[in-house]
C-alpha cells in the first residue's frame, strides 16, 4: 500500500488485516542505521491508528536478521562529533545533553513496537545482535529458525545497551542470572537455548517455515475481535509494569468500556450457533 513507503523496510497490508514488515538492507547485513530505526518508530505508530491492520509479522531480508547498530554510521554521524563552545573547545555538557536527546529518541522508535496495540510476530533467522535484541524483546511473539543465534553485543563495543534490552528481556525470560550472564559477556545464545529460557517460542528448520508460522500466528490474531485483541495486549503491558492490584483496578475501568462493544454479543452468538464470529475492523 502507498502510505506505507519507506527506504530501509517492505511494508505490505493483507486484506486479512496482517501487516508484514520486511527490514531491508540486506547488503549492511540489515544493520541499524539512522533511517532504519527512525521509519520502524514512523512505521509502528502508523499501524496504532490503522483499522485495516489487525497484527503485525516482522522479518529480515538477506543472510542474518540484524547484524546490530550500524557502525559505520555512528563512527562518523553526529554523535562521533563534540558539541563546541564559542572558543572551538568540545564541551562536555552540551555535547551530552545532545546525546541524551539522541538515545531517547532512539528508544521511543523502538518502543513504538511495544506501544503498537496491534500484537506483533517476530521471525527471527541467522544472527539478530545488538540493537536486534532491543527490538525483537519490544515485539509479542518471537520465532526463530534453527540456526539463529541472539547476542547482547553491546559491552563488546565498551557500552550498555540503552535502547531496551536491559529493561525487557529480564520481564521476557524470567532469570535474572542468565540475563546478566549474557548481558555480561555477549556470548553467543542458540536458538535451542534462547527456546528453553522463552525468548522465543517456536524454533523452526529454515527460515521460510518461521515465516509460515509467523503468518498462522497472526493470521489467527485478526481473525479475533479486534476490540478484545488490543484491549488484551494494552492490559499486558501495563500489569507488567504495575501490582496486580493496580492491574486488576486499570483492567476494570478499561473494561468498563471495552465490554460496551458488539463484538462480546457477536463472539457469544456466533459460539452458540457454532459459527465462525466476523468482526469489523477497528
Amino acid at each position: 500500500m502507498g502510505r506505507y513507503s519507506f527506504e530501509c523496510l517492505n511494508v505490505t497490508v493483507s486484506a486479512e488485516g496482517v501487516a508484514h514488515v520486511e527490514i531491508n538492507r540486506p547488503q549492511a547485513l540489515n544493520a541499524f542505521n539512522t533511517q532504519t530505526w527512525t521509519e520502524i518508530g514512523r512505521c509502528f505508530s502508523q499501524f496504532k491508528t490503522d483499522g485495516d491492520v489487525r497484527s503485525v509479522v516482522v522479518s529480515a531480508s538477506g543472510r542474518m536478521f540484524t547484524a546490530g547498530l550500524d557502525l559505520k554510521e555512528a563512527a562518523t554521524g553526529p554523535l562521533a562529533k563534540g558539541a563546541a563552545t564559542d572558543g572551538g573547545a568540545v564541551d562536555v555538557a552540551r555535547r551530552g545533553y545532545y546525546h541524551r536527546l539522541h538515545i531517547l529518541t532512539f528508544q521511543d522508535a523502538i518502543s513504538a513496537v511495544e506501544d503498537c496495540d496491534k500484537p506483533v510476530v517476530v521471525a527471527v533467522h541467522g544472527g539478530c545482535l545488538g540493537i536486534g535484541i532491543d527490538f525483537t524483546t519490544a515485539c509479542d511473539v518471537r520465532i526463530c529458525t534453527e540456526d539463529a543465534y541472539f547476542m547482547v553485543k553491546e559491552v563488546d563495543i565498551g557500552m550498555a545497551a540503552d535502547i531496551g534490552t536491559l529493561q525487557r528481556l529480564p520481564k521476557v525470560v524470567g532469570n535474572d542470572s542468565w540475563v546478566r550472564e549474557v548481558c555480561f559477556t555477549a556470548r553467543k545464545i542458540p536458538a535451542q537455548e534462547a527456546c528453553s529460557v522463552g525468548l522465543v517460542s517456536h524454533v523452526l528448520p529454515t527460515r521460510e517455515s518461521a515465516l509460515e508460522k509467523a503468518f498462522e500466528i497472526a493470521n489467527l490474531i485478526a481473525s479475533k475481535s479486534p476490540v478484545a485483541v488490543v484491549s488484551t495486549k494494552h492490559l499486558l503491558n501495563y500489569s507488567r509494569d504495575h501490582s496486580v492490584r493496580e492491574g486488576l483496578e486499570y483492567t476494570a475501568i478499561w473494561n468498563s468500556l471495552a465490554h460496551n462493544s458488539h463484538d462480546m454479543a457477536t463472539a457469544i452468538v456466533s459460539s452458540l450457533k457454532k459459527q465462525k464470529a466476523r468482526f469489523p475492523k477497528l
